[in-house]
């Protein structure tokens, strides 16, 4: 006989499951709670429900009905009469295949599935990589049983039981920027179910794959597994930085810039860390972010570069493994050189040694090249200058010189290839030394 019942919140506020047990099973029955949303109380696995009976302590007097749907859903639930009463029990007999159980006691209604796990029962047979295997997922094969496994909702909708599977394997995982190595780790994939092709994320070391499972053996101490043999990666990981020497000099000129790069030239070093498969690897320079036009590779993974031209420079890792199918192209770094500057002074007071304006120097940006020779009135050179930087004490044998004109001659040549051929007067003033002394000599 089929009933047909109007369907509404079937789940009551109430401790039904004391009052439901499970007679027969050679093994423990598996009570999962459901979600509220199925109408459903809870979702029993049993491990073969040939022979297994289904008690229920009356709460309500003995006007107990039962009813068992399938996935049509409780509207077309048919009542089971074969039930059986001793005392405040009632009993049934469950049927082989998975069922949807209703019970009404006066206003009390409980409903349960039960799933017959011997019609699903789990075989891990063989797990193989498949050459379909792709740098970023790892396909396995599979051969066994981890079929999905279904129950229906009160409403008749299709819910996928878990089983829990366990797939496991060793990667690299997070980066250590202190010790400049990837660190290995264990992943373990939850699958709900397995068919014959399993997909993963692809490791970055080699590994076996393994999978076990599922729950409900585990829960009964059955647990199986099957592994795969050792699998090469070839996937392609590495992890980059870019380290700039800077320059503190008081008379460089700063350009603005938040990156790498300023006032040329410009020492920056470049270190990249790869993983297991990578056997080719290369710095990559090009004057386009898209990186067409690549006029320099470096055949490192460190690379320390002096950046000495004016412009723009896009810098790049690219690595591959060895067959050159799976690659890996790191971070853009972006260095900005500067135009040249040369600006100089045509005083200073080097004797009064109170801190400011003590030495002569240039005002500079992106000099690459640099030669600056200090002359007195009769062309007796005083001094060398071979740095931007460096600069002129008003002193020849440790001693100052006299307040008056002097004269500078500078060759220098810009990132920006200006070139600059300068000279001009320097004038000391306030100088404690004798205008007709030693220092001032022909």
């Amino acid at each position: 006989m089929r009933t047909t019942f109007t369907i509404i919140s079937l789940s009551l506020a109430f401790s039904a499951f004391s009052q439901i047990d499970f007679v027969g099973s050679a093994k423990a029955v598996i009570a999962i709670d459901a979600e509220a949303s199925t109408g459903l109380d809870k979702i029993y696995v049993i491990d073969d429900v040939s022979g297994v009976k289904t008690n229920y302590t009356l709460q309500n007097g003995s006007n107990v009905k039962w009813y068992r749907y399938s996935n049509l859903g409780g509207a077309y639930a048919e009542e089971i009469t074969e039930s059986s009463t001793s005392g405040n029990t009632s009993t049934i007999t469950l049927q082989p295949s998975d069922m949807g159980y209703m019970i009404e006691d006066g206003s009390r209604r409980i409903c349960f599935w039960v799933v017959n796990y011997s019609a699903h029962r789990l075989d891990l047979d063989a797990l193989s990589v498949s050459p379909e295997s792709q740098c970023d997922r790892t396909v396995l094969d599979f051969t066994g049983n981890a079929s999905r496994i279904l129950y229906y909702t009160i409403n008749g909708a299709p819910k996928e039981l878990s089983r829990e599977l366990t797939l496991s394997y060793r990667t690299l995982g997070d980066f250590d920027r202190e010790a400049l190595q990837y660190t290995e780790k264990t992943v373990e994939e939850i699958l709900s179910y397995a068919d014959s092709h399993i997909s993963c994320q692809a490791p970055l070391c080699n590994t076996e794959f393994t999978l076990s499972g599922d729950r409900f053996l585990r829960s009964w101490g059955e647990e199986q597994s099957v592994s795969s043999q050792l699998y090469n990666t070839p996937a392609v990981l590495a992890e980059t930085s870019a380290s700039q020497t800077v320059e503190d000099y008081d008379n460089q000129q700063k350009p603005a810039t938040d990156g790498l790069g300023g006032s040329a030239p410009c020492e920056i070093t470049f270190t990249a860390v790869t993983t297991d498969a990578v056997v080719f690897r290369e710095w990559q320079f090009s004057h386009t972010p898209d990186f067409e036009d690549v006029y320099e590779r470096y055949n490192s993974d460190v690379l320390t570069h002096v950046f000495d031209e004016n412009g723009t420079t896009y810098v790049r890792f690219y690595c591959a493994n060895d067959a050159g199918n799976c690659s890996y192209e790191g971070e853009v770094y972006t260095v900005d050189i500067g135009e040249s500057r040369l600006e100089c002074p045509n005083a200073f007071s080097p004797a009064n040694q109170d801190g400011v304006n003590d030495l002569w120097k240039v005002s500079y940006q992106s000099i690459v090249s640099f030669e600056c020779h200090i002359f007195n009135r009769w062309g007796k050179k005083l001094a060398t200058l071979n740095h931007p930087s460096q600069g002129w004490d008003g002193k020849i044998g440790g001693k100052f010189v006299p307040s008056g004109v002097y004269y500078y001659v500078i060759k220098a040549r810009g990132a920006d290839g200006k070139k600059y051929n300068l000279s001009g007067d320097i004038n000391i003033i306030n100088s404690r030394a004798n205008p007709r002394g030693s220092t001032d000599v022909e």
